[in-house]
């Protein structure tokens, strides 16, 4: 299959393309029916001789192509109609009927906010062309409505406020929040390249609009990503601050398969500046080594690391209900646990030649002995739970 990709280097373009390159260079088996041959990339800096060629050849075209903030509105219509025009046109030359994505936006609608909306406007004439362009041709098209599009490579201050905030929260810079009970509907690239390669397929998910909402249905004029999400401007801004602030607290909020809060979190890395990437973590030092919180998590507890000096025994104390994992990843230990109440000890010998997680019990003490005279003792450790200074649950208690 050869595939046509216009706006190759926009936000969208750059983003499909580098996965459709996966997909032809076998680094992403995930979708065995796609079969790729060549990938057209068209942009701006293009010829229209290229574009000649390509539409010669296409067995299918994605149109991304289009003006989103243009200096004068009239660019909108040369830029968004203007160029469908011509695309399409090539496409009669050579009497090519192959599929064809139509890249249009939710302001096409023209409902509400958008009645006026002269980008709406330019879109919705595109669209129009599309349809024209299917009954005259007999070619399959699919025009997709987006709402606001997400996730890394977005171009802060330009159309995207979530890309604005992204990038201004990681830079330390100042951002602005009109109404912060503002609700946005936001469609992440990677769920949208998703939809693409279900189109690719010809799998791809049909709508119906009732004002400016999207309502799927199998016979629908439109397409449209099935995932997206509504979230005020408030939630964005606060678990930004969340992930901005993750360097002193260590704190992860929920982040679910799938959920706004694991996109979110995706795109917002995606702005760090290079001397964010790496931070220090406190590392709490004595004599008998150190130890050194390295996560907290909203429900799924916490994450450390424990450094033991030769000789050294650390630990002896019990937990009602909170449990761990120990797991050495260096060195030669011991590690020992005894129920509250018996004289029974459970010993494990662990080693970071031979790397295992070994349980401490609600109700057992125990303890972790570096067993070795010369090298330190490296023990990665989860707790169930984050610690509660007011609440330890932690009781000293010799094995």
């Amino acid at each position: 299959m050869k595939l046509l990709v216009t706006g190759s280097n926009g936000f969208v373009g750059r983003n499909l393309v580098e996965n459709l390159k996966n997909i032809r260079d076998g680094k992403n088996c995930t979708r065995p029916n796609i079969h790729i041959d060549k990938i057209y990339e068209y942009d701006i800096d293009s010829t229209p001789e290229q574009l000649d060629a390509y539409c010669a050849d296409a067995d299918f075209v994605f149109n991304l192509a289009g003006v989103n903030r243009p200096k004068d509105p009239k660019e909108f219509r040369e830029g968004n109609f203007g160029f469908a025009s011509t695309l399409l046109n090539m496409l009669k030359k050579h009497n090519n009927t192959c599929p064809i994505m139509l890249s249009s936006s939710i302001q096409a609608t023209l409902q509400g906010r958008f009645g006026t909306s002269e980008y709406g406007i330019s879109k919705k004439a595109g669209e129009d062309l599309f349809f024209k362009y299917s009954k005259e041709t007999g070619a399959k098209v699919l025009v997709y409505r987006f709402p606001n599009l997400v996730g890394k490579w977005v171009k802060p201050n330009y159309n995207s406020a979530v890309g604005t905030f992204c990038n201004n929260i990681a830079n330390d810079l100042p951002i602005t929040v009109n109404d912060p009970s503002v609700e946005l509907e936001m469609l992440f690239i990677d769920d949208l390249i998703d939809e693409m390669f279900d189109a690719l397929e010809e799998k791809e998910h049909h709508c119906e609009f009732d004002g400016i909402q999207t309502v799927l249905t199998e016979n629908g004029k439109y397409c449209a990503a099935p995932i997206t999400h509504k979230v005020t401007l408030g939630r964005i801004v606060e678990l930004l601050y969340t992930f901005h602030n993750q360097p002193q607290t260590l704190f992860m909020p929920a982040i679910p398969d799938g959920s706004f809060e694991k996109k979110l979190y995706s795109m917002y890395l995606s702005y760090l500046p290079k001397e964010k990437i790496a931070f220090n973590l406190k590392m709490n030092v004595d004599d008998r080594g150190s130890f050194t919180e390295l996560l907290k998590t909203a429900d799924h507890g916490q994450f450390s690391v424990n450094i033991s000096k030769p000789g050294i025994t650390k630990g002896q104390h019990w937990h009602n209900s909170k449990w761990e994992f120990f797991i050495v990843v260096s060195g030669h230990g011991l590690i020992q646990e005894r129920k509250i109440g018996s004289s029974e000890i459970l010993e494990f010998e662990v080693s970071g030649d031979k790397i295992q997680a070994v349980h401490m019990l609600p109700g057992y003490t125990h303890n972790i002995i570096n067993l070795s005279e010369t090298e330190n003792l490296i023990t990665v450790m989860w707790a169930n739970e984050i610690f509660n200074p007011k609440k330890p649950d932690t009781f000293s208690e010799k094995i």
